[in-house]
């Protein structure tokens, strides 16, 4: 997907803001203007043009609590959620159309990955729903009550591995970055400490995978469904009987708060 430099920057505010973002916040932000940017394809949405307005609210917040990019005014209405809401139910009401995911997925089954990797790349950033800051702990932490461990751990460790080549599996320093940010971009110690932990860790390669998955994944022509993956998440993903949010997990109030995000308290 081409991007506009002057547009994605004009998304940030002004100069002073962007040079008083660290390099880690400055990598997120291209990739969420991105999925946005795929997102308003897939809608057939126009983008808007006052993004460098003032806001009312903090750039971190996830995609349910703001209106996206898209030209029109508000925000979307959302279904209501039924009694006992399985991942399904959550890609067709709250993560929807989810493109970037679905075809980061279809890449990796095509290209013959482990069911594992290919669960993980379906839902390596299902929580930028809810919140978009350091999005591969949040994620990890949402969904390791209900994928085994090495899932999680790569969708944790996906984040950090994005920064750093690694040409064994074809995965080149993302050229996007250099064109954003400049040659000089580092990230941050605590992604820097991340990678070297991760790249001498047994799993390093589930992690590794959705990388090389992630950022080649935003083809607005692209035209993919959650249907292959149904009997993935059945094998995989450990459905709570009581539904996503109430199954008194560590983390049931993640999967509430994005099944009702107008709760006012």
């Amino acid at each position: 997907m081409e991007i506009n430099r002057r547009a994605f920057l004009a998304t940030l505010g002004t100069a002073a803001a962007i040079e008083a973002m660290p390099s880690e916040a400055l990598a997120d932000a291209l990739e969420h203007h991105l999925i946005g940017q795929l997102d308003q394809a897939v809608s057939a949405q126009p983008a808007r043009q006052d993004a460098a307005a003032e806001r009312a609210y903090r750039r971190g917040v996830g995609s349910l609590f703001v209106a996206r990019e898209s030209g029109q005014p508000g925000l979307k209405k959302l279904e209501p959620m039924p009694p006992k809401p399985q991942l399904l139910d959550f890609f067709k009401l709250r993560f929807a159309p989810a493109n970037h995911v679905l075809q980061s997925a279809t890449r990796a089954m095509k290209t013959g990955m482990s069911e594992e990797v290919t669960l993980a790349c379906l839902l390596h950033d299902v929580v930028l729903s809810l919140i978009k800051p350091d999005h591969g702990w949040w994620g990890a932490q949402m969904l390791e009550p209900y994928v085994s461990e090495k899932v999680s751990w790569g969708i944790r460790y996906h984040q950090a591995l994005r920064f750093y080549p690694d040409k064994t599996v074809g995965y080149e320093y993302p050229e996007l970055y250099h064109q954003i940010f400049g040659k000089d971009y580092v990230p941050p110690p605590h992604v820097e400490a991340a990678y070297k932990y991760a790249r001498n860790h047994k799993w390093y390669m589930e992690a590794r995978l959705i990388t090389v998955n992630d950022l080649y994944s935003f083809d607005p022509n692209a035209k993919v469904s959650i249907e292959p993956f149904v009997d993935i998440i059945g094998r995989h993903f450990k459905q709570p009987k009581e539904g996503l949010g109430n199954d008194n997990s560590p983390v049931a109030h993640m999967w509430r708060t994005m099944g009702n995000p107008d709760q006012p308290l």
